[in-house]
């Protein structure tokens, strides 16, 4: 098997539990940006036991907090391609952790959304909305009113 994060000599590692491991992207996007992987060589994510999810979101937690430290950065895309025309080129599941910073793009808004060009534009003087009220009228099946902050999504 001739896979690089199979291969990724232990001293390169930045974070490792029983199920992953988490080191510095060899082709970063931003400075900080840290790929976490399952030890068990497997293509996707749809393949990953539980425990391997578990395993890879604590290092996402703790990845983040190493960054948070050590980059100070001002916000975050977390993401993983599937497949070959999902932009997937290491065919072993990496979940990436990038940092992001204030001013390193002129506008923010949609983050990962903009991975498809053009596909979702927003207009340049859409007046901000609350993504909550959006969705003001709906409730979570267990009462939770979606309009509170914790419970947007952005």
């Amino acid at each position: 098997m001739d896979c690089p994060f199979c291969a990724m000599p232990a001293e390169q590692m930045v974070l490792e539990n029983e199920h992953a491991k988490a080191f510095f992207d060899k082709y970063p996007v931003q400075k900080g940006h840290l790929l976490i992987v399952p030890k068990r060589h497997i293509a996707n994510y749809f393949e990953a036991t539980e425990k391997e999810i578990l395993a890879i979101h604590r290092l996402l937690q703790e990845g983040k907090g190493r960054l948070d430290q050590e980059f100070a950065p001002d916000g975050y895309n977390i993401g993983v391609n599937v497949g070959l025309y999902g932009g997937q080129t290491v065919m072993h599941l990496h979940v990436h952790l990038i940092p992001r910073y204030k001013g390193d793009v002129a506008d923010p808004r949609g983050g990962i959304r903009k991975a498809i060009p053009n596909l979702v534009p927003y207009p340049p003087e859409e007046k901000e909305r609350n993504h909550a009220d959006l969705y003001a009228h709906r409730k979570r099946k267990n009462g939770v009113d979606l309009r509170a902050g914790s419970y947007c999504l952005r």
